[in-house]
């Protein structure tokens, strides 16, 4: 396939697609996890840049450009289950802030017989310009205004980089790192310090937003075990699960492969006893001085197991509530 030069299908042209969730992503009975319902955003997003003629692929190999998923806020509305087949429909939206590529994805799938709209999610893309690969053809000039160097977007926040002094420590830990412990300081926090393994990244070093969503659920599992309320505790307790009905990721630097990633997951609010509301903060240390290269959010409810195909929401219970408050 060749890259064409005009861009009004990927900027305005909505796209469809079918596809199907990963059987990985079924770790309930069948129902299909969060990073897994992103897993289908990507995908939708990266087909309708082969539909619109710029597929991922040849914008690499021709141009130097990297695909790179740099937002992704979803909302999931209804469960999806192994084996259904999911019409994904992307819509160009207005463009980002530094000449980014906007996509609003919509996630339907059927129940008894009917469409159901199951998940929507706002998508940010951006072309990082990459230097290892070798020579490249020029980059197209409609291209130009959503191609970067690198990966350097603000941050949506104004939380503030705490200043840290770094000890060597082994592969990965929880605790006994000064890094770590000024990073929870004062806060309802938990840190994780972990480092950046080769099959999380993509284009040949970077961390990607994949590798983030996997961070984002590790750091939950951890986050809940040191509060003594672990999804196995639960489960063979009470037949609870967690459920997720929003995440959001925001990469805002780069995160390279072989570095150590500090990530600080924090409970930020209690909604009715129902949910919570976390934040996630991805840092490296370079320098001397920590970079927060990724932030992020994720709602969490539990729902009881009632039977092989259902499922219902539960309120959190004294346990649960004394862990979420530290």
């Amino acid at each position: 396939m060749t890259v064409t030069t005009t861009l009004p299908p990927l900027l305005a042209t909505p796209t469809t697609v079918q596809v199907r969730p990963r059987y990985e992503g079924s770790n309930i009975c069948t129902w299909i996890g969060f990073k897994h319902v992103n897993y289908l955003v990507e995908e939708a997003v990266l087909e309708h840049f082969r539909q619109s003629g710029v597929p991922a692929r040849e914008l690499y190999e021709r141009h130097g450009l990297c695909v790179e998923f740099v937002h992704l806020d979803t909302r999931i509305t209804s469960a999806f289950h192994m084996d259904d087949l999911v019409d994904a429909e992307v819509r160009p939206a207005r463009r980002g802030e530094a000449g980014e590529l906007c996509f609003d994805v919509s996630l339907t799938v059927e129940r008894d017989g009917k469409p159901v709209k199951s998940a929507g999610s706002r998508v940010h893309v951006l072309l990082r310009a990459d230097q290892r690969g070798g020579s490249a053809e020029p980059v197209p000039e409609e291209l130009r205004s959503f191609t970067a160097e690198a990966i350097r977007r603000p941050a949506p926040s104004d939380l503030p980089v705490p200043v840290v002094t770094p000890l060597a420590l082994g592969r990965g830990g929880t605790g006994g790192d000064p890094v770590l412990a000024e990073l929870t300081r004062g806060t309802n926090s938990f840190a994780w310090r972990w480092r950046i393994p080769y099959p999380y990244c993509h284009f040949t070093e970077r961390l990607q937003m994949s590798g983030y969503l996997r961070q984002m659920e590790e750091v939950v599992d951890l986050f809940l075990a040191d509060r003594g309320v672990s999804i196995k505790t639960l489960l063979d307790d009470q037949n609870w699960i967690p459920v997720v009905p929003r995440s959001t990721v925001t990469l805002l630097d780069e995160a390279l492969m072989e570095e150590d990633l500090y990530t600080v997951f924090t409970v930020e609010e209690v909604f009715k006893g129902v949910t919570y509301t976390a934040r996630m903060d991805c840092y490296v240390l370079r320098e001397g001085r920590l970079v927060r290269t990724a932030e992020g959010r994720i709602t969490h409810g539990y729902a009881v197991i009632k039977n092989r195909r259902d499922w219902s929401l539960v309120d959190f219970d004294e346990r649960m509530l004394t862990a979420l408050g530290g």
